[in-house]
């Protein structure tokens, strides 16, 4: 709620998130003026609804997350500096005040405000706060043993250029910030159409580049909720490759904890945040606007939390009819924040989806449930011994959000990691990229304090985890946010290269697509872009410390960038200068 860590995952922005992160790092004490936090049940429990409505995306009370542990925050801070900084943290920080400046200096970004939080709002939050004490696990200071910066060597300037062109503007679908939540642009196969999803629940059709509303979840699914945190919502959108044929498309979406019994469910001593269904959605007419025809329930995920959720879901796009790919759906699903939360076992198994990239076929019906089917040739369908799920193509990932298909056939998926690496994976059938034994291609200790990575073991070959293709560290960013192999004409120079960016933070990178080879780690290189003329960074043009940055791919191949503060959709053009490297 007030800073942002500098962990990452940002898919969400707590209500307690960036105060209590000032207060949880905090190593001066206050006196924290117990007269003035309530003791009544009733308040604690308001103050719980809140917290786990907007806080658990960030926060939990056993270590860090995106946000830090809140356990003993009232200890540390009173609770008048608490509601005061929660209320308005920018002022709080221009005011000097010392707290909010080393916890500026700390986390880097500081929190947008939430001064329509009423007071009576605040008190409850800092009553329930009040009653989370320090928890014995939670730990404090660096690990002697861990490495303090994993990838020492800065992300160089590749001195290249590109300008921006304004698209299109999405219709703002709240007064406050973000003022959308656009995270996707994507097309119909065999049709130049751009479709942009806001996540909170409008899927847009550009007609002429001005967004029309195509389809409203929440009008067809009454159980929808875009809370907690940025990655809820509407999820992740895909047409079938045939959709100009049989109007078939797909979409993610979350609504509350135990709307419907879950596919993929977890022991009921453990909590469910929230659950992420998949649906199928035929149209009467593909050419209708806005959506009319039907849909059906595909599968349903339990989440210990509002991040890391179903995030993507996309076809292959180079596949063709009479190919074993053709017609396959590609669902990436994170862990649910369950290792942060404590429940690491959920992950890393193969009896299990949280953590894995899943292939089905959505026409099938094979399935335990029978309502979508399990491809032959996916790498578990047959597996002997332990029981593995068939729908698993790979796993061992965190949050797998954004999957793409070279024009070569290579497979990538971009892991968005915990306190240090941001990576970009080469996507195999059947391999473990390490996820929570592994952030990157460091180790980590999921048992104890998943903020800090150490240098791989000599022996670590037997094993058999597969490392990032490309990576980069939480000195250049917090978040990524993946793109696409430039694959269009306009811009020649963009040829051979995948763009991707940083979430938070705007930064824009790529890699040379000859670079991405198993075992090595492909040299990441910074660019820039220019809006009328003039350099400029995404910062400064959506007006938000939070960019929030996503990219998009249209039928042509060329490169779109989407800004979610101010709900902005700008297309790559040719800026005349750069620097082939």
């Amino acid at each position: 709620m007030l800073y942002m860590t500098k962990r990452k995952n940002f898919k969400s922005a707590g209500i307690v998130f960036i105060g209590t992160m000032l207060f949880a790092a905090c190593n001066t004490t206050d006196s924290t003026n117990t007269n003035a936090i309530s003791t009544d049940p009733k308040a604690i429990a308001a103050g719980r609804t809140i917290f786990e409505e907007k806080c658990t995306s960030c926060h939990n009370f056993i270590q860090d997350g995106i946000g830090p542990n809140l356990s003993g925050v009232t200890a540390r801070a009173s609770a008048d500096w608490i509601r005061h900084f929660v209320k308005d943290p920018k002022t709080v920080v221009q005011s000097g005040d010392e707290r909010a400046h080393e916890l500026l200096k700390k986390y880097t970004v500081v929190m947008p405000s939430f001064a329509l939080l009423k007071d009576e709002d605040l008190n409850d939050i800092v009553a329930y706060l009040h009653t989370q004490k320090q928890h014995p696990e939670a730990k404090h200071g660096a690990d002697p043993a861990s490495l303090k910066n994993p990838i020492p060597t800065p992300i160089a300037s590749s001195g290249m250029e590109m300008g921006l062109q304004l698209v299109t503007q999405i219709p703002h679908s709240s007064q406050e910030q973000p003022h959308t939540r656009i995270a996707k642009l994507d097309i119909i196969p065999g049709d130049t159409t751009l479709f942009v999803m806001d996540q909170r629940g409008i899927l847009y059709k550009l007609d002429h580049n001005k967004p029309v509303a195509y389809l409203d979840i929440a009008k067809w699914k009454p159980r929808f909720i875009n809370q907690p945190g940025l990655a809820t919502g509407l999820g992740s959108f895909a047409f079938h490759p045939e959709f100009l044929k049989n109007g078939t498309f797909y979409t993610t979406h979350t609504e509350a904890a135990g709307s419907k019994k879950a596919d993929f469910a977890y022991a009921d001593t453990i909590k469910t945040t929230l659950q992420w269904v998949l649906t199928e959605w035929k149209t009467d007419n593909p050419n209708t606007i806005p959506f009319t025809g039907t849909n059906r329930e595909l599968l349903r995920i339990d989440m210990v939390s509002g991040i890391h959720g179903v995030q993507e879901i996309t076809f292959n796009p180079y596949a063709k009819k009479g190919d074993a790919d053709y017609g396959l759906l590609y669902i990436g699903v994170g862990d649910g924040g369950s290792v942060e939360n404590g429940y690491a076992f959920l992950a890393h198994h193969l009896d299990r989806p949280w953590g894995t990239i899943l292939r089905i076929d959505p026409q099938g019906h094979n399935s335990v449930n029978g309502q979508y089917g399990i491809p032959a040739q996916n790498p578990f369908r047959n597996s002997t011994g332990a029981k593995a799920l068939p729908e698993i193509y790979a796993y061992g990932f965190r949050n797998p959000n954004r999957i793409t298909w070279s024009r070569s056939g290579q497979m990538l998926a971009t892991n968005i990691g915990q306190a240090f690496i941001e990576s970009i994976n080469q996507i195999l059938p059947g391999h473990d990229y390490g996820w929570p034994v592994r952030e990157g291609s460091f180790a980590l200790h999921p048992s104890g304090d998943i903020n800090y990575v150490y240098a791989l073991d000599r022996t670590d070959s037997v094993n058999h985890i597969t490392y990032p293709v490309a990576e980069y560290d939480h000195d250049e960013g917090k978040a990524i946010s993946g793109g696409f192999e430039y694959t269009g004409n306009a811009i020649p120079q963009l040829k051979g290269k995948y763009l991707f960016g940083d979430v938070p933070s705007g930064r824009l990178f790529y890699v040379n697509m000859k670079d991405l080879k198993l075992g090595k780690q492909a040299p990441v290189l910074e660019w820039h872009v220019t809006l009328n003329g003039k350099q400029v960074n995404f910062k400064d043009v959506c007006g938000s410390d939070r960019v929030d940055l996503h990219f998009g791919r249209d039928s042509k191949g060329e490169i779109y960038l989407l800004t979610k503060p101010d709900g902005k959709v700008y297309k790559l053009v040719n800026a005349g200068k750069s620097k082939i490297i």
